[in-house]
C-alpha cells in the first residue's frame, strides 16, 4: 500500500524545518552564526559555488529536502518506521555531505558531526509523523 502523497509531503515539511536543531544547538553552544548552515547550502545553488547566501540557501533547503522527503515516503517501511527514518537520515548523510563538503569552503567549514546529526533527525522525524499519519 503506498502512501498519501500530503502525508509525505507534511511529514517533509516539518522534518525539513525542526531537523535543524543539533546544528543550531551546537551553534549556540559553540558561538558560532546560527545560519552559518543554512547560508552554506546556498554554495550548492548554480553559480554559487563560492557565494553563501541565506535566501539561496534556504532554496536549496527546500529543494533537497523534498527529494528526500520523497525518496523516505516511498522506501521507509511501516515497521519501525523512525527507526528505519534514523537510519536513512544516516545514508542520505554519507551521500549528501562529503561530495558538497570537499568543494564548497563554506559548506567544508561547518563542523560535521551536527550536520549528521541533523540528517538523522530528518530521517528520524520524517518516520515519525509517517508512522503518526498511519495509525489514523
Amino acid at each position: 500500500m503506498r502512501r498519501n502523497l500530503a502525508d509525505v509531503a507534511v511529514a517533509t515539511a516539518v522534518a525539513s524545518v525542526v531537523s535543524g536543531a543539533p546544528s543550531t544547538v551546537h551553534a549556540v553552544l559553540t558561538g558560532r552564526g546560527v545560519l552559518d548552515a543554512a547560508r552554506a547550502a546556498g554554495t550548492l545553488a548554480p553559480g554559487r559555488r563560492d557565494r553563501p547566501g541565506l535566501i539561496a540557501g534556504l532554496a536549496v533547503h527546500g529543494v533537497v529536502s523534498g527529494f528526500w522527503g520523497l525518496v523516505l515516503g516511498f522506501v521507509l517501511p511501516r515497521r519501525h518506521t523512525v527507526w528505519w527514518g534514523a537510519v536513512a537520515g544516516l545514508a542520505i548523510a554519507a551521500i549528501s555531505l562529503p561530495p558538497g563538503g570537499r568543494s564548497r569552503p563554506a559548506l567544508a567549514a561547518l563542523p560535521q558531526v551536527p550536520q549528521w546529526a541533523d540528517n538523522v533527525a530528518f530521517g528520524a522525524v520524517v518516520g515519525w509523523i509517517l508512522a503518526q499519519s498511519e495509525r489514523g
